[in-house]
């Protein structure tokens, strides 16, 4: 089984924040953490919760395995259509959740 790097994770946050030209504090505000909370999960000093981490991948659309291991794959149109609506934010962190967890599961049965 792979072990999570966290400094790599905080890394790719990093990465994606910065090529969409936002700050900390504009991406801590869109997850609803402090801008010091998210510099601990940047430099991977600090563990996030799940439902940080979804809401992180949320607002940078992005696929948990891009953040968690590097590996892009295509976004799912109806997903992100999905987050784009407001009133479907409680089925959005479902979704997600359920991503996250097949990627987790795909990714344990290959080790």
């Amino acid at each position: 089984m792979r072990e999570l790097d966290y400094s790599k994770v905080g890394m790719r946050i990093r990465q994606v924040r910065k090529a969409k030209g936002w700050s900390q504090d504009e991406l801590a505000k869109k997850c609803g953490i402090s801008m010091s909370f998210l510099g601990h999960i940047e430099r991977g000093t600090r563990i996030m919760s799940l439902d940080t981490f979804v809401n992180i991948c949320a607002a940078l659309g992005t696929d948990a395995d891009e953040l968690l291991w590097g590996i892009v794959h295509p976004t799912d149109a109806h997903l992100v259509d999905m987050w784009r609506q407001p009133q479907n934010r409680q089925a959005d962190n479902y979704a997600i959740y359920v991503r996250i967890m097949k990627s987790v599961a795909e990714i344990m049965n290959e080790a």
